[in-house]
């Protein structure tokens, strides 16, 4: 068969898979019992037993051959005087057809999956303000508390002495904790890895991401050590199939306050806390910032630490990357996008009503 049939036949697959996906993703429950509960523990087991044991990033190094392939084929078709349009295009269909077709096999299909409402049982409900302000508080006193714990002063920003790669390694104790309540939560052949490309990572403003076709969870190694645990176990609830970035930071909030560990336990509270005041502020900017006033000095150190470390990489292509994303998401069937992550928040309120926060 030559190469041109070839590309046609792909390319033309590439569309019968949009087909099945926009079919496929009316049914969540088909794909959360066949597939993110059914096949996909499995592929991700073998991800992660397979590639584990190696050091760095393959993902990293994948998408790195993978942008350098792009730019080759680019000169190549230019050198060429653009000849063969038609031949490209459908070259270029062939190749999105295999991506495609991978990205959902391996993890993909998760974007179609049953909320995380019914997975847990929780009430699904329009939060009020009130709402808003009650698991504030709630969060605060938690935050207040791990904070102590770790300062014995309220006014000092709290600091951790473990090394980042020990951070990281310790992220799967959550997860072992959190799975004794909830079962579905149990991560099998931990990996968690630093991007060999944290520098750009941090530039385009993410502090981690999954590669869906390596299975691996990369976490961006220069943020500050606080935002760490709760950066690496979002990670991870991606590893585990949860992929809505607002289910992902509520898992990852989970595993990170079930910890043993107490600075893990802080940077959870800490980053819900945040969230749960941008709400409150979003709604009524009044008490939002009586909440913000009533927050110790040690812990708001904590917070503009944070706040300085991505203030000094903004740059002016930091939005484009972030649209990208957005659009992404989008066209996953996150109508939130990027604003997804905050959304975290309807999950924490129907979580406090049912189990509180202890």
């Amino acid at each position: 068969m030559k190469k041109h049939t070839i590309y046609k036949s792909l390319t033309f697959f590439f569309f019968i898979q949009l087909i099945f996906i926009s079919i496929i993703s009316r049914f969540p429950e088909l794909v959360e019992t066949y597939y993110s509960t059914g096949i996909y523990p499995y592929i991700s087991i073998v991800f992660r037993t397979v590639l584990g044991w190696i050091p760095f990033s393959v993902g990293d190094v994948y998408y790195f051959l993978l942008g350098l392939f792009l730019l080759v084929s680019i000169y190549r078709f230019i050198k060429k005087g653009y000849k063969n349009i038609i031949e490209s295009l459908f070259r270029l269909g062939a190749y999105l057809s295999i991506f495609y077709f991978l990205f959902n096999l391996f993890w993909g299909l998760n974007y179609y999956r049953d909320s995380l409402f019914n997975t847990l049982q929780l009430e699904q409900k329009a939060y009020t303000l009130d709402d808003l302000i009650f698991l504030s508080h709630d969060l605060l006193d938690k935050t207040k508390e791990t904070h102590f714990q770790l300062t014995k002063n309220d006014t000092l920003k709290a600091t951790i002495n473990y090394t980042k790669e020990a951070i990281i390694k310790q992220v799967p104790f959550g997860y072992n904790a959190l799975a004794s309540v909830f079962p579905e939560f149990k991560y099998h052949q931990p990996s968690i890895k630093k991007s060999l490309f944290s520098v750009p990572l941090t530039y385009m403003g993410f502090s981690g991401y999954f590669n869906p076709i390596s299975g691996e969870a990369q976490v961006d190694y220069l943020v500050p050590k606080p935002s760490l645990p709760m950066i690496s176990s979002h990670e991870t609830a991606h590893q585990l199939g949860f992929a809505s970035e607002s289910e992902a930071n509520f898992i990852g909030f989970l595993a990170a306050t079930h910890h043993p560990e107490t600075y893990y336990k802080f940077s959870g509270y800490k980053i819900a806390l945040q969230f749960s005041i941008a709400a409150v502020y979003g709604k009524d900017s009044i008490k939002g910032r009586q909440l913000i006033d009533s927050i110790p000095k040690g812990i708001l150190k904590n917070i503009r630490e944070s706040q300085e470390f991505w203030r000094t990489y903004q740059n002016k292509a930091e939005p484009f990357f972030k649209l990208f994303y957005d659009n992404y998401l989008k066209a996953n069937k996150q109508i939130d996008g990027i604003q997804g992550y905050s959304n975290m928040v309807g999950l924490l309120v129907a979580y406090r009503d049912k189990y509180g926060l202890d």
